[in-house]
């Protein structure tokens, strides 16, 4: 994500790969440092190519969150923090 630490909103980047597939299902959301969700940004099938999802965390405390892309073969997991 850009900015990283931000204040408050953020852009997270991802590729979703050419496959044998037209689309892939893919989801992106935001977690809290205690594990609970707070936001979900992505849930949709999405073709190949680069995308952008913005989260604005403006109504969220200051702190350190996740965010957890994944698709039916592929998940990755990225700390942020958040610095009012």
């Amino acid at each position: 994500n850009y900015p990283n630490p931000f204040n408050p909103t953020t852009k997270i980047k991802f590729d979703v790969p050419k496959t044998k597939r037209a689309s892939m299902f893919v989801t992106l959301k935001i977690y809290d440092i205690m594990g609970r969700e707070v936001a979900e940004l992505v849930n949709e099938n999405l073709s190949a190519g680069t995308y952008e999802a913005n989260w604005d965390a403006s109504k969220y405390s200051s702190g350190a969150y996740f965010y957890k892309i994944q698709t039916e073969d592929y998940y990755s997991v990225k700390r942020m923090a958040l610095v009012k």
